[in-house]
């Protein structure tokens, strides 16, 4: 992964040289021998920039910075100094982020106190996921009209991420060898390039045939690409290009404003809970690593059970 630092960067105010090859180390670890993801590589490089550049204004570096450092560049951002402040979600993923950067210091014996060590971030309220009732979810895929091979992709995209509950780098990054359509299951690469094994349903196993036999053909001509999902031009849909594809969708059912890519994965998880499905099946499907991320579903589950109820009881509400 290319993380070097521009000019711009290395400009007075910014990082010094000692602390970029600080970063470029650390985050040749979490790539070579952790594993992570580019986008996460990114959102710790952005943090660690922004670290860099507020110890520069005070003359430190990051071995020599200590905990009421570390504790007043979170403060500011907290508080904003002049810029929106930041949400507690966002200081909690940057303290995360120095925290791990100062284990790998620790490690690597170039300093011999962690600043990090005591911090306490805020506590960041965990909101619920949106999600769309089954209803909802059904009016949107049978919107999609399949005729053409643009609306051949959009089905078989769309059945594929809610019937697997994929994330949008998962889809996207689908190759078609790894569709297994005669036995009914996807193998996605989750964060981490961990692979797992999701089943496909009957209607998505459908749909991806539909497109494999006369959309995708038409849309890559006699280019040789691997991707399942592919663009207009034949070449690999993007992240972006997967967004407008699900936000036009939405559009046309009146479902614009609550949908994102997430939100088929949210939905995808939700109904199985909801239909009886154990906790932990849901967890190895969605390729959660710790069962707690999962279990945020189960209250949501429960609220929506609560909503159907005060809706359709009799005797739920006093008259």
């Amino acid at each position: 992964m290319a993380v070097a630092l521009d000019k711009a960067e290395r400009r007075e105010g910014a990082v010094d040289a000692r602390f970029e090859a600080l970063v470029l180390d650390f985050l040749a670890h979490l790539e070579f021998e952790r594993g992570l993801a580019r986008n996460t590589l990114e959102a710790y490089r952005t943090d660690l920039l922004q670290y860099g550049a507020f110890l520069a204004r005070r003359d430190r570096g990051a071995t020599d910075a200590e905990r009421a450092d570390v504790a007043d560049f979170l403060a500011d951002l907290a508080t904003g100094d002049g810029q929106p402040a930041c949400s507690p979600a966002t200081i909690n993923r940057k303290t995360a982020c120095l925290r791990s950067f100062y284990r790998h210091l620790r490690r690597e014996e170039l300093v011999e106190v962690d600043p990090t060590a005591a911090l306490s971030p805020p506590t960041k309220s965990r909101k619920l996921p949106r999600v769309l009732t089954y209803g909802e979810v059904k009016r949107l895929l049978e919107s999609v009209k399949e005729g053409d091979p643009i609306a051949l992709r959009d089905r078989a995209l769309l059945e594929v991420m809610y019937g697997c509950g994929l994330r949008a780098s998962e889809a996207v990054g689908l190759d078609v060898n790894e569709v297994d359509l005669r036995r009914g299951f996807v193998r996605p690469h989750g964060k981490g390039n961990k692979e797992r094994i999701v089943p496909l349903g009957r209607e998505a196993a459908a749909a991806v045939t539909r497109y494999l036999r006369a959309g995708r053909p038409e849309l890559i001509g006699s280019r040789s690409e691997s991707r399942l999902f592919v663009n207009f031009r034949g070449g690999p849909l993007t992240r972006q290009g997967l967004y407008k594809i699900i936000q036009r969708h939405a559009k046309e059912v009146g479902l614009e404003g609550r949908m994102s890519p997430h939100t088929l994965r949210h939905s995808f998880a939700t109904h199985l809970l909801s239909g009886g499905c154990d906790l932990r099946s849901v967890q190895e499907m969605l390729g959660h690593a710790d069962v707690a991320t999962t279990q945020l579903y189960t209250h949501l589950s429960g609220e929506r059970i609560k909503e159907v109820y005060f809706k359709s009881h009799p005797r739920a509400v006093l008259r």
